[in-house]
């Protein structure tokens, strides 16, 4: 709620505002009243006199005005909050619901404005972490060559030198190097571009500038170019064997750890940067096991820094396999997103457009025409499961705010230990009864409707293997409601079968009459049954969603043991048997 509200603020400086937002957060922690109620309560203990509304009026000017209330305000904002609360728990169901995990448990604790989610079965928790958490923030920019901004960084590499305030790792950028030339004599460190193939790193390059600087000196120490270079030790630019800039957005590569060293110097520098310029990493590696990242180079052309396209415009994303067998994620955009995307790729041809989500660029391809229709598709060494994950994601539509996961716990292996134990117990005394039951009532046949019964478990069960379910307290109750009613379709059964015994007919006469006048009433019960369990399955969500599966599978199974199987055995048994008689009770034989 804390990042929904700042947005609406429009990320205000407000002095009063922010301490108000800074007072809820401690009050939140021992209370369990809504955060939006906190701030308005902190808001009015700081300061009685001010206006929320010369804060909030520009981003909810549809809802208030300059001169509102702060009472009509907070109820604005609350509205605001509920609204995007409920888009986020509908946006997660979606995820999950399409992440393949059987019988989720999705719930709103809308008290202390949280979403409780249950998966049970899950074998990836980092794969759902991410699934939980992406924000799906897609964004097309425009970017820079690379030879238009190289000075820039030459500029600000001197600035820093100047400062002198950031420590140093001296081994950095040696490795670095070493490990690049490794990768280049392998493949080519960039896909449009040409591999340095000189042996030389960006320290020996720059050394090569620096030697009327040292010639009474064997050589530069290290130490010492590091300090004059402070950017450029931690940072590989894009430069070819002879120094001079490459093609592409790419301004250069760093180790995974430098990263934020390599941050905190370009913000103390930007001064040195054109003003429209935004650096962002890329979201993999340059190649698998190397962490290494290349930095891009992105430009800001509006005048409110928002991307040239959003994703909202997606309507919709799967994933696909590229001309050479990659995975990737294929986009179709709607009407106003396929006319801005036109015209975004006739304005940059030959340049580069960075796809983007979540700050991390994914892919910067080259446009060699114009496209039209509004199809894109973003590339980015995917595994399978990662494209259908990023698939899922943008088709459900991008969070309101980043979901923090607060609390996580494992319970193993599905429901604990302790719960599976004492479900399995209560199955199995229900399952021994109803077989006790069906042999002392039935005698004979009894024992039929018991092998009837063992085969429509093992059916049931095989099926919901096969549909990868796991085994959950509703699922359970599923299964023990398909005992009951399976046991009923072969007592409906043997009462006919008794009724044309007493009329006199024999063995195979009664058999045949019992069945055929048991088959509408237990076809009709299993129908509507399974009918109420589909709907149930298709509009019901967690538990009930998963006790309507196991219910219509175990019904299913239920016809086909009971009317099948059932009288395939009769029929075996009435072959082998000499007798005209068939023991159907203590009492009728």
């Amino acid at each position: 709620m804390v990042d929904i509200i700042r947005t609406m603020s429009g990320h205000s400086k407000d002095s009063t505002f922010n301490k108000a937002i800074e007072l809820a957060l401690q009050k939140q922690k021992n209370s369990q009243t809504d955060f939006v109620t906190l701030f308005a309560e902190s808001f009015n203990q700081i300061d009685k006199n001010a206006k929320l509304a010369a804060i909030f009026s520009y981003e909810l000017k549809d809802k208030i005005k300059v001169n509102s209330t702060n009472e009509e305000v907070i109820a604005a904002i609350r509205e605001e909050t509920n609204s995007a609360f409920d888009r986020t728990f509908q946006i997660l169901r979606q995820r999950i619901d399409k992440f393949g995990v059987t019988q989720p448990n999705i719930q709103k604790l809308s008290q202390s404005e949280r979403i409780l989610v249950e998966l049970p079965g899950v074998k990836d928790p980092e794969r759902v972490r991410k699934l939980l958490q992406g924000t799906a923030q897609l964004e097309f920019w425009e970017t820079f060559d690379f030879k238009e901004i190289a000075q820039n960084f030459v500029e600000a590499d001197k600035l820093l030198a100047k400062a002198q305030n950031f420590d140093v790792d001296s081994d950095s950028l040696m490795n670095l190097s070493d490990t690049i030339s490794n990768i280049n004599k392998k493949d080519s460190l960039l896909a449009e571009n040409k591999t340095d193939t000189s042996g030389k790193s960006l320290v020996d390059k720059i050394k090569s500038k620096d030697t009327t600087k040292a010639k009474n000196k064997d050589e530069m120490t290290r130490e010492q170019w590091i300090k004059e270079h402070p950017l450029f030790h931690v940072l590989q630019l894009n430069v070819d064997e002879k120094n001079i800039p490459r093609d592409g957005p790419v301004v250069g590569m760093a180790y995974a750890k430098d990263i934020p060293k390599i941050e905190r110097m370009l913000e103390y520098a930007k001064k040195a940067l054109p003003h429209n310029i935004k650096l962002l990493w890329t979201a993999k590696p340059i190649q698998d096991k190397t962490n290494i990242y290349q930095l891009v180079a992105i430009k800001v052309s509006s005048r409110d820094g928002t991307p040239a396209l959003g994703g909202d415009v997606i309507t919709d994303a799967r994933q696909d396999f590229d001309q050479n067998g990659n995975n990737e994620i294929t986009m179709s955009m709607n009407a106003e997103g396929a006319k801005i995307w036109k015209n975004l790729t006739a304005a940059n041809i030959k340049k580069s457009i960075a796809i983007v989500l979540d700050n991390l660029v994914y892919s910067y391809p080259t446009v060699n025409q114009e496209i039209s229709g509004g199809r894109s598709s973003i590339s980015g060494r995917f595994t399978l499961e990662e494209a259908k994950d990023l698939a899922n994601i943008l088709k459900a539509g991008k969070l309101p705010a980043p979901a923090k996961i607060v609390q996580e716990a494992v319970v193993g292996p599905s429901l604990g230990k302790e719960s599976i134990n004492a479900s399995m117990i209560s199955f199995i005394f229900a399952f021994l009864m109803v077989l006790l039951y069906m042999y002392f009532f039935y005698n004979g046949v009894g024992l039929i409707a018991n092998i009837a019964l063992l085969a429509n478990i093992f059916f049931l069960m095989g099926v919901l293997s096969s549909l990868g379910a796991v085994l959950t307290l509703p699922g359970i109750a599923g299964i023990v409601l398909t005992l009951g009613m399976a046991v009923d379709a072969n007592v409906i059964i043997f009462e006919r079968i008794k009724e044309e015994l007493r009329q006199g007919k024999g063995r195979k006469a009664a058999i045949e009459a019992g069945f055929q006048k048991a088959f509408w009433a237990i076809m009709d019960s299993n129908v509507t049954t399974i009918i109420a369990a589909l709907f149930l399955a298709q509009l019901g969500t967690g538990p009930i969603r998963g006790f309507a599966i196991t219910l219509a599978i175990g019904n299913m199974s239920s016809l086909f043991t009971s009317l099948f199987v059932s009288r395939l055995m009769f029929d075996f048994s009435t072959d082998l048997s000499k007798s005209d008689k068939v023991s159907i009770s203590w009492r009728i034989k």
